[in-house]
């Protein structure tokens, strides 16, 4: 699928450009180049010694902001696929620098689509989050308003052979800021902090991120919000894994927080389609392809009228023992209760 082709991820240096690129070469040894965009040239020197030149000739690394179109544009000559995973992700950073996370995750989303259009590029797919499903902060926000403008693309395209998609999951297994590492360093003052303790969450590594991503290029028609099928946990139950022995604090929901992660909502439900291993949002509005199109390019079939898909009421779940060996297996290898 990759091999022979360019690939541009923006925001190349974060955890999943890391697995991507980790990935690509594993699964794509003929891949021809990738080229990791982002603005940390010290993250972009560590990839550089992990994958030094002479290794590996097919890295490329170009500083640039998503925010710079004509930058944006210019690393985007002779690319097939382009992987959109910049964004400014932190809730209470964008709820104090608006206009900031505007910036980037709006009018650079916009940039990206203008740069694959102009510069003719086959397969785009922007990674989402679970906060842009019925939003109630600023970045859910604009990370929704940027799905719809990819989603939206595809009606713009004209005779150029081009896709635009989207992926949405939610806080990936032991990701930086997430909760199992919070705990892990906390149980060593004798003391977790819950926020509420009917607080769900649903469970993905990194590694099934990209493999949703991956799927994503190989089967979008284009204008889909595929979402993954994974197991739920409880706040508590992963307080429980992580240090039987503390004693917990009910401290309250952060601002702009949800009790529980959404990702298909009731209104959705009429635009979806069940694929089987992954759920996929139609666009409301393609004038591409009817939904007939869609459920017989992937063998699909619809999901039952008044479906949603949240955390809270999910029908898999994972156990306090499945929880410990998860965190041995993709967060810390040393792990013991």
């Amino acid at each position: 699928m990759l091999n022979n082709k360019t690939v541009l991820i923006t925001g190349g240096t974060g955890s999943f450009g890391k697995k991507f690129i980790e990935t690509i070469l594993d699964r794509y040894p003929d891949v021809k180049k990738i080229i990791i965009y982002s603005r940390d040239e010290l993250k972009q020197s560590v990839i550089k010694q992990k994958y030094p030149e002479y290794d590996y000739p097919q890295l490329r690394f170009f500083i640039g902001d998503v925010r710079d179109r004509e930058r944006m544009t210019q690393a985007c000559e002779g690319v097939d696929v382009i992987i959109h995973a910049a964004a400014i992700k932190q809730v209470d950073t964008a709820e104090y620098n608006p206009t900031e996370c505007i910036r980037t995750n709006v009018d650079g989303a916009e940039n990206v689509i203008h740069a694959a259009l102009a510069c003719g590029v086959r397969d785009v797919v922007a990674l989402s989050t679970d906060k842009a499903c019925a939003p109630i902060n600023l970045y859910g926000a604009t990370k929704l308003t940027s799905d719809k403008l990819f989603a939206a693309a595809n009606n713009i395209r004209g005779s150029k052979d081009i896709r635009f998609s989207i992926v949405r999951y939610g806080n990936v297994m032991g990701s930086r800021g997430s909760v199992i590492p919070f705990f892990i360093d906390k149980r060593e003052e004798g003391l977790l902090p819950i926020t509420h303790e009917d607080m769900t969450r649903f469970n993905i590594s990194l590694q099934d991120g990209v493999n949703l991503v991956m799927f994503a290029i190989g089967n979008h028609l284009g204008g889909e919000i595929f979402v993954p099928k994974i197991p739920s946990y409880k706040i508590m139950d992963i307080a429980e894994a992580i240090a039987p022995e503390c004693e917990t604090r009910i401290v309250g929901i952060r601002p702009g927080e949800k009790l529980h992660e959404e990702m298909i909502t009731e209104s959705d439900s009429l635009n979806t389609i069940d694929l089987g291993l992954y759920y996929a949002i139609l666009p409301s509005v393609s004038y591409a392809y009817e939904k007939s199109d869609f459920l017989e390019h992937h063998k699909a079939k619809p999901v039952p009228f008044g479906f949603k898909y949240n955390s809270g009421e999910n029908e898999e779940w994972e156990s306090i023992e499945s929880l410990r060996n998860l965190i041995i297996e993709h967060v810390d290898s040393n792990f013991k209760v």
